[in-house]
């Protein structure tokens, strides 16, 4: 099936005339090369910031800089390289992820992804009151309908904010969203289960707050019919890792 039968991805203001985000790949995989390469061909590239500062020399002496600096740097090249749409991937369970996510706003990237956590307080450096007027798109990852009820009632009632879009998350998926081993193949964990509980969860803050909620399909996502496939399901959206790591453009060693 041809991409040009397949809807753009809004996300607010935001349009991906491809629906594919690339997925998040951390420690050196998907950095500015990448992401700039995605983004430029219509979709959303993703840099990924855990492990980012590795290279930098006082790594281990000052996390926490070393970090910031090298995401800055890494979002900057990016945008040298493209005028598309680019988003950072931070972990909810890093340590600096209230400066990760502070520094990505700071430097006015499209779309934040927020895992490997529940995302349920942003930094309280941000304009907590005026979320809205901010330039960055606020997309939580998420592996059950639970799990978004808890952070879009979370935000509703802190902010009177909701996310943007979220991203559904299933146990074939590259992630750190905690699926036990004998859930990977349990008819009753797959993404096509999880997906309209996610759908449903999120469909009465639509309501609320006038608001368009996308949601977007993670994980063994690889083809076009792939794709189709969960755009019937009721998806706006695909998010692919894997595929990416095997291109020229990938941030990884030609060795990897």
């Amino acid at each position: 099936m041809s991409l040009r039968k397949i809807p753009t991805l809004r996300i607010g203001d935001l349009e991906a005339n491809i629906p594919i985000i690339q997925g998040g790949m951390g420690v050196g995989i998907s950095l500015s090369s990448l992401t700039s390469a995605v983004a430029n061909e219509g979709g959303i590239g993703v840099i990924a910031t855990a492990g980012i500062g590795q290279f930098e020399p006082d790594w281990y002496t000052n996390y926490n800089e070393a970090n910031k600096r090298a995401l800055r740097r890494e979002i900057r090249k990016a945008r040298a390289k493209t005028t598309g749409i680019i988003g950072v991937n931070i972990m909810v369970a890093l340590s600096d992820f209230d400066d990760l996510v502070q520094c990505a706003v700071d430097e006015g990237v499209n779309v934040l992804f927020l895992g490997a956590g529940l995302p349920i307080a942003l930094p309280k450096t941000l304009p907590l009151d005026r979320l809205e007027k901010l330039a960055t798109k606020f997309v939580p990852i998420v592996s059950s309908g639970r799990a978004a009820k808890i952070i879009f009632r979370g935000w509703a009632k802190r902010y009177s904010y909701i996310p943007d879009a979220v991203v559904v998350e299933g146990p074939l998926a590259g992630g750190h969203l905690g699926f036990k081993k004998e859930q990977i193949d349990n008819p009753d964990y797959t993404l096509e289960k999880i997906l309209p509980e996610v759908i449903s969860a999120v469909k009465p803050y639509q309501e609320q707050f006038s608001k368009s909620i996308p949601v977007i399909a993670a994980g063994g996502i690889y083809t076009g019919v792939d794709i189709h496939k969960f755009v019937q399901l009721g998806v706006q959206g695909v998010q692919l890792g894997t595929r990416f790591v095997g291109t020229y453009e990938c941030d990884a060693s030609p060795e990897f």
